[in-house]
């Protein structure tokens, strides 16, 4: 099967002029033995980049993800093929409504008529992996029902068997290849796809999001209908705004479009660094602005089929890279790289500070329009190759919303300066982190634990004097372990505490200075 698939890919290339594409700028030599190799007698009328969407959409779900990420880089493609891909976010082919029906009969073992009051069989949206159908509830309740495609699991299944079969080929030939863990990557790929064959998940996904942002006043996360929540259907309530993409629309209901362009990356850094938990498939398909006077000028997010996911050493060692890029400590920037261990550790910090530095200086106090992220990254990898630095494949989704947010800031507002937008959040966030706030907070959070572990203690005491024979007793590490933790949070809060004594009483001073004079 995995052959024929292939076969079918090879086919789909040459039926829709794709290798002519990829040849158009390659050395003369290489498009002469192509053309001979393809066959000259081809004609072909349509543009390239409708081509290319056809033949994307031909190719299946992994594909069309594909074009959807290519259609957010304007800066990489012609105006004309980005457009076309576009249309890949929202109006990839719908399958027949019968089936949708079907579909959701077979999910909640009843008629679509005892389900909903009304249920519009033209579908208002279809994607790579479902189709979106408008419904109301028995109760009044206008909804969105969101009904996966059929036979979607063989699909996938296949396309990600020929990707492992590339990345083993990637990891074995190519000199770069193990520092990359292509299959890696992939295993990463094939996680968040299977996720969104489970809508449940999703629905779960939509649900968490809601209560992250709640509070925020700047995005709307629909509210999923539980009761009518299943693997293959997920009913929820329905959202009214104007697509992200139709700018001028926008524009002439009122809506601030530089705001809404800051508010974008403040919505991005809020869910990674805040929460660490963000919405990873931000493609201006997902994405609408509301115009109801009650939330007006809100993002609407839809489709929460792809979630990012952070540690908390992954939040602190990106915001100090975020904030050292920032201040150009590029010096901390690759002292970082060392202590994550993303390099080897014979690593010369003055060269990779150097190297570093060459990639990002040119790009730094210019408007977004004038910075392409993707000519950076593109810089960092040479530079990451010559020194041996390791791809970590828990961030590639980030990478990629990160080019997704780039890519909605250059559309909506192309002098956005993306660096001094994020910094003063960034700073804002590690200083909650390192502060009094963040030490009130980590202080509350072990409350608990040491609230059960102090009754104990004379009794672990005793228990370990007795035991203290020989070698130390597990009873007796465990209270040391403790005892050293209690310690560092004692010293932590007695020098917090005469710190901010001391700073209170130069206050007074300063105050009392102020008032003589």
């Amino acid at each position: 099967m995995r052959l024929l698939r292939l076969l079918v890919i090879l086919y789909t290339v040459w039926r829709f002029g794709l290798d002519q594409i990829a040849l158009r700028e390659a050395p003369q030599r290489l498009v002469r033995w192509g053309a001979r190799l393809a066959g000259t007698g081809r004609r072909f009328e349509r543009p390239a980049g409708e081509r290319l969407r056809e033949a994307l959409e031909r190719l299946g779900p992994i594909f069309v993800k594909f074009g959807q990420v290519l259609s957010t880089r304007r800066d990489l493609l012609p105006p004309e093929v980005a457009d076309e891909l576009a249309r890949l976010q929202d109006r990839v082919p719908p399958f027949p409504a019968e089936q949708a029906v079907r579909s959701i009969e077979a999910a909640f073992g009843r008629p679509v008529e005892a389900l909903f009051e009304a249920f519009e069989r033209e579908p208002v949206a279809s994607a790579s992996i479902a189709q979106v159908h408008f419904a109301r509830l028995r109760d009044g309740r206008e909804v969105a029902v969101k009904v996966l495609r059929p036979g979607m699991l063989k699909v996938i299944e296949e396309d990600l068997g020929l990707l492992r079969i590339l990345a083993a080929w990637v990891e074995r030939l190519w000199p770069d290849g193990k520092r990359l863990k292509p299959r890696e990557v992939v295993a990463e790929f094939d996680k968040y796809l299977h996720d969104e064959l489970d809508l449940v998940r999703e629905a779960a996904n939509a649900t968490q999001l809601r209560r992250n942002m709640d509070g925020l006043n700047l995005v709307i996360v629909p509210e999923m209908v539980w009761d009518l929540c299943a693997e293959q259907v997920i009913v929820m309530e329905r959202m009214k705004g104007v697509p992200i993409s139709q700018v001028q629309r926008l524009r002439e209901a009122g809506v601030d479009i530089r705001k809404l362009a800051r508010d974008g990356v403040t919505i991005f850094f809020t869910q990674v660094f805040r929460d660490g938990f963000f919405h990873a498939d931000m493609h201006p398909g997902n994405i609408q602005v509301s115009i109801d006077p009650a939330t007006f000028g809100r993002y609407i997010a839809l489709d929460f089929g792809i979630i990012g996911t952070l540690t908390e050493f992954d939040k602190e060692y990106l915001a100090q890279n975020f904030i050292a890029f920032f201040r150009r400590d590029y010096k901390r920037v690759a002292e970082l790289h060392l202590e994550s261990g993303w390099v080897p550790p014979d690593t010369r910090v003055d060269e990779l500070e150097g190297a570093i530095r060459a990639c990002c200086e040119p790009h730094f106090d210019k408007p977004l329009k004038d910075i392409s992220l993707g000519q950076v990254l593109m810089r960092l990898f040479q530079t990451s190759r010559r020194f041996n630095v390791e791809i970590q494949p828990q961030l590639v989704l980030l990478q990629k919303t990160l080019l997704n947010v780039e890519g909605l800031g250059r559309q909506l507002d192309p002098d956005l300066d993306l660096w001094s937008t994020a910094k003063p959040f960034l700073e804002r966030w590690m200083n909650e982190q390192i502060g009094w706030r963040g030490l009130w907070a980590r202080l509350k959070n072990e409350a608990p634990r040491y609230a059960k572990l102090l009754p104990e203690l004379p009794r672990l005491l005793h228990h370990a004097l007795q035991q203290s024979q020989g070698p130390q007793s597990r009873e007796l590490q465990r209270l040391i372990r403790e005892q050293r933790r209690t310690n560092r949070l004692l010293q932590a809060i007695l020098y917090g505490g005469v710190g901010f004594t001391l700073g209170l009483l130069a206050l007074q001073v300063m105050t009392r200075a102020r008032l003589w004079w």
